[in-house]
């Protein structure tokens, strides 16, 4: 499902509406491992999630909604971000590390 209009509709993450400004498209199958569809969500939101899991995690187990709303990071991370405006962005801090292990 694609969402090309972004008014109106939630972040799957934050619940937070969307607006057009400061938006991504996120595969949740990574578009790497053959994933085609994709989501909009807050770019801080999707940041968020390459930030904290590795590609192989997001094709294994993290491959839908409820499971990254259930991880430690995220909740601490949706009241918080909850509480930014939509238009918010911060950019996320990323090892050079998990940036190598990003596909493995």
């Amino acid at each position: 499902m694609n969402i090309s209009n972004h008014s109106g509709k939630n972040c799957p993450i934050c619940d937070r509406e969307l607006g057009t400004m400061l938006v991504d498209e996120h595969h949740l199958i990574p578009k790497t491992f053959g994933g085609k569809e994709t989501f909009t969500v807050h770019k801080i939101c999707h940041r968020k999630i390459h930030a904290t899991f590795t590609e192989r995690e997001l094709l294994n187990y993290y491959h839908t909604w409820e499971r990254i709303r259930e991880h430690s990071e995220f909740q601490k991370f949706i009241p918080w971000v909850r509480k930014k405006p939509i238009d918010y962005y911060s950019g996320t801090d990323e090892t050079q590390d998990r940036k190598k292990n990003r596909r493995r």
